[in-house]
Order: C-alpha cells, then structure tokens, then sequence
C-alpha cells in the first residue's frame, strides 16, 4: 500500500471499519472451544484452552496442581471456574458453578448405569 492509498483509507474511515471487521474473532474462539468440547469433551478443552491462553489459567489459579486434579477429576467444574473467576465468582457465576458440578457427578454416576445394564444384558 503505498502512502497515498493509505491517508486515503485513513481520510475514508476504512481503518476503523477494518478494526470493527476483525472484532469477531474473538466470538470464533469461543465457538472453536464449544465445536471441540462437543466432539472431544472437556479434557481436549481444557488442554487446548491452556495452550492458548496461559495468562487466563495463570490469574485463574496459583499453582499447577489445582487445575491438574480439576483436569483429572472435575473437568466441566475446572473449565467453568476458569471462565467465571478471573472477573470474580458472584451472583449468577455460583449457578453456573453448580451446574457443572451437577455435570461432573452425572458423568461419573453414568458411567456405572451403564455398566450395570450392559452387565445384565451378558448374563440374561
């Protein structure tokens, strides 16, 4: 682009719709991350999530264990904390807290209905 192109996409206002354009990338983030907790669950969000943004876990917990038994054990509750707390846990964020605790120990009772009625179709 050479100078005169650009004062004349500065004197146009192209600039600011250019900015406004790229505003939405940040929506896509959150749509990869919902596209791969659907596909490959909580565990590949976490992971992936971590990757990309390091400083969000670093402000969201102290030290590497706390996420580390969260991944192992509570990934819907750990990925929820982390969307909730770097702004602070109030009102609402206690709900959403609650619901994935909810979704953790329905994961894991699951798991052993499952087991029973696949248990009970070999015998019968």
């Amino acid at each position: 682009m050479t100078g005169a192109q650009a004062s004349l996409v500065v004197a146009t206002g192209a600039v600011e719709r250019r900015a406004v354009i790229a505003s939405p990338r940040r929506k896509d983030h959150a749509m990869c991350l919902f596209v791969i907790l659907l596909f490959f669950g909580p565990r590949a969000g976490i992971v992936l999530w971590w990757l990309f943004e390091p400083l969000r876990w670093d402000t969201t917990f102290s030290s590497f264990w706390l996420p580390f038994l969260g991944f192992l054990l509570a990934p819907w509750t750990t990925l929820m904390y982390v969307l909730v707390a770097p702004g602070g846990v109030n009102g609402l964020d206690w709900l959403w807290l609650g619901l994935a605790i909810v979704v953790d120990l329905a994961s894991y009772s699951s798991g052993g209905v499952y087991g029973r009625q696949r248990r009970s179709v070999q015998t019968g």
